[in-house]
């Protein structure tokens, strides 16, 4: 039990580190918070016209849950690298350093499923690019691969059910994230890739 405790302070640890405005403040384009949707990530560090700043922010809040996971892993085993999934993604959405204000989730959420069951990750991508692809709403792609890849992976018998557990948890508090894009979607104005205010919650 002490382990997993560990664990679940280093994930968050990792995980409440703020790319988006570690990078754009170093790069001295201010506070990201003061810009666009005011979110920390990639989409909104993207909307400052540095797509290599966007980049780099989109690969530190995925791998940051990923290497969480795999450090915790290697040292107290797989109920481990479990919380310090869980740990990672809670740091992301509510970072002690701003004041528990953080992102949307999903790129963290990637990167604990490429860590804890890497067939996942790349099922979650394939459901995004393919609701992507059919309906050109990023959030709505994201919102329904966060949904169907772990009951499906779980159903196929690929992952337990400890493990769809945990990720069926994350995805419920990616859903409780993207409430403002949901009640757009319901509204039908959520805006479609590409559009200048794309709600892409790559965060």
């Amino acid at each position: 039990m002490f382990a997993i405790l560990v664990a679940l302070v280093f994930g968050y640890g990792l995980g409440s580190i703020p790319f988006g405005l570690v990078l754009t403040r170093a790069a001295g384009l201010g506070d990201i918070r003061a810009v666009g949707s005011g979110n920390i990530g990639a989409t909104n560090v993207l909307r400052t016209g540095r797509k290599g700043l966007a980049a780099a922010t989109l690969l530190g809040d995925v791998f940051k849950g990923t290497v969480a996971i795999l450090i915790a892993r290697q040292f107290a085993g797989e109920g481990a690298a479990m919380a310090a999934g869980v740990g990672a993604f809670l740091g992301h959405l509510f970072p002690v350093w701003l004041g528990f204000k953080g992102g949307k989730g999903v790129a963290t959420y990637i990167g604990c499923l490429l860590g804890l069951h890497w067939p996942a990750a790349l099922a979650f991508c394939g459901v995004w690019l393919a609701m992507a692809g059919i309906f050109r709403i990023s959030s709505l792609a994201a919102l329904t691969a966060s949904a169907v890849v772990p009951v499906g992976m779980w159903l196929g018998g690929w992952i337990s059910t400890t493990l769809a557990g945990v990720l069926i948890a994350l995805a419920v508090l990616v859903w409780i994230r993207h409430h403002e894009n949901i009640r757009r979607l319901l509204a039908g104005t959520e805006p479609k890739i590409g559009k200048k205010k794309d709600a892409t919650p790559a965060a």
